[in-house]
């Protein structure tokens, strides 16, 4: 069987050495860009089964990233974007699933096992997964 490819776009070098290692011990082979214009090129070979996108990058940012494949969609199709960040920000979270981001994860609050569950709920989602994945709490209406 084939392994899933993951594309961990994190301009941080001790998160994504340690993102990366987590994956590949889990099975999954994970291809890493330093920036989101390294990211960009990336995207548009496609084949991803499942895309991890930072927000805060240099030269070009997560939501850029997001506004450019939606300009520009990438014609060999990937897996679901989820959005990295630390930014609890509910703008730029909703901005981002705007703009096609399918959940977030809240890099400080995240645990290992949290992002594997992850990547196994966006790379086989069941019937019961309607919502976008988050490890935050939901966001309460006022």
């Amino acid at each position: 069987m084939k392994k899933q490819r993951i594309l961990l776009i994190e301009d941080d070098t001790y998160t994504r050495d340690a993102y990366e290692e987590i994956l590949k011990d889990s099975g999954y082979e994970v291809d890493t860009a330093v920036d989101g214009q390294e990211g960009i090129l990336k995207i548009h070979k496609g084949g991803y089964s499942l895309i991890f996108l930072d927000v805060m990058m240099p030269k070009v940012d997560g939501l850029d990233v997001l506004r450019s494949l939606k300009n520009d969609p990438p014609k060999t199709s990937n897996g679901p974007i989820i959005l990295l960040t630390n930014l609890t920000h509910d703008p730029v979270i909703f901005l981002a699933t705007d703009l096609g981001a399918k959940g977030h994860l809240v890099k400080s609050d995240i645990t290992p096992g949290e992002l594997v569950e992850a990547v196994k709920k966006y790379i086989q989602p069941t019937k019961n997964d309607k919502k976008p994945f988050t490890n935050q709490e939901p966001i309460k209406e006022e």
